[in-house]
């Protein structure tokens, strides 16, 4: 079908209509001294630097993030709430360091705890006893909990992931990728309510004053989130957001040394990240970019505009080099159904393609009356000829 192109400027940034092109003034990435690591931009999804990306590897307390993520997702949809009262089974009371090297939030057989402790418990404390108790009281059972995990694994995309826990301990059959975990912390900031315990430094239960082992908490403002990670096998790892001056990074890194080296390797990644990139909003859904002829409708237009919002990340100081033009279905006959695709909008930087976004219809155009619908046929017809 034929396309009809417009030019389109964004409010937020200008977008050039001429290019010229701009050296590269991004240097290379840094050298990162993990196994693994990745760093993206949580609202373009824009991958900045990866390596070892799709790896599978043991995740050790990361794991809880996915824990948490499900425990989130279970809240925001009113199946459970923070103020439940869990009772404690004998089997999360026996995540004891003395049988298997566990963290806890140290609770007790028998005692109840509200859901919302329990949260903080495995977000803040990277308790197992309180990973296993929240798994017992939303499945049942901490294997019918793994099963919830893999399946939230699945819907999130997370194509090199599977829990066979809800804490980490090692299992042949449980792993994650960093590009995994940084798809799931995307997900858990999301969960707005929830987000706020993973910058939370500490936590008092049972008169037990437990620090949160992240760190950057305390060194760097600009982080919020998200978790810690160490097993000998997995080595020490860390998943964190920062978010500066609007822009919010994701970064990850497994198999590191020690635990000051993950914070210090993970420091790199968000330096380079924020020194050398910026986000820019473009347009926010729902927003109307174009309008355009409707045949046979009730209406004659109809508005053209995202879905969603787009975001896109470049290099420092090149958003003048960018063009965005929309691709538009030349004919558009009613019916015209809302959140249908009916075009395209390109965002080139310095004429390289940068993003491609379906250009939905912005409310539905029913048919219109017997007698519109022939004009219309009529014009349609001679219109056709002349082209």
């Amino acid at each position: 079908m034929f396309k009809q192109v417009f030019a389109v400027f964004a409010a937020t940034v200008v977008l050039s209509s001429s290019v010229v092109a701009q050296p590269d003034l991004v240097p290379a990435a840094p050298s990162i001294a993990a196994s693994a690591y990745f760093l993206m931009d949580a609202n373009s999804g824009e991958v900045l630097i990866e390596h070892n990306a799709d790896e599978r590897m043991q995740p050790a307390s990361l794991t809880k993030l996915m824990t948490s993520y499900v425990l989130s997702y279970e809240l925001e949809r009113g199946q459970v709430s923070n103020d439940d009262m869990v009772t404690i089974s004998k089997n999360a009371w026996a995540q004891n360091p003395i049988f298997n090297g566990s963290s806890l939030m140290w609770i007790e057989v028998g005692k109840q705890v509200s859901l919302g402790d329990l949260h903080k418990g495995v977000v803040i404390s990277s308790g197992n006893d309180s990973s296993v108790a929240v798994a017992e009281h939303l499945a049942g059972s901490e294997e019918a909990f793994a099963g919830m995990m893999n399946q939230h694994a699945a819907m999130l995309g997370m194509t090199n992931s599977h829990f066979a826990n809800s804490h980490g301990l090692p299992h042949l059959d449980h792993y994650i990728s960093v590009r995994d975990l940084a798809t799931l912390a995307n997900a858990i900031i999301a969960y707005k309510n929830e987000y706020v315990l993973y910058s939370e430094r500490d936590f008092i239960f049972n008169n037990i004053r437990q620090s949160n082992r992240n760190g950057l908490l305390w060194s760097d403002p600009s982080v919020d989130g998200l978790k810690t990670g160490h097993t000998v096998d997995a080595g020490y790892c860390l998943v964190t957001s920062a978010k500066r001056e609007g822009m919010r990074l994701i970064s990850v890194v497994m198999g590191t040394s020690s635990a000051k080296a993950r914070e210090r390797e993970t420091q790199k990644l968000l330096s380079y990240g924020f020194r050398y990139f910026e986000t820019h909003q473009l347009y926010a859904g729902g927003t109307e970019l174009t309008r355009s002829k409707v045949w046979k409708g009730d209406s004659d237009e109809v508005n053209l505009g995202v879905q969603k919002d787009v975001f896109i990340t470049i290099p420092r100081g090149k958003s003048d080099a960018l063009n965005a033009q929309l691709n538009v279905d030349e004919v558009l006959i009613a019916p015209i159904t809302a959140d249908q695709e009916y075009g395209e909008l390109v965002v080139s930087l310095a004429g390289a393609e940068r993003l491609r976004v379906p250009l939905v219809a912005l409310q539905a155009v029913e048919e219109g009356g017997i007698l519109k619908r022939l004009w219309d046929s009529i014009v349609l017809f001679f219109v056709n000829l002349i082209s």
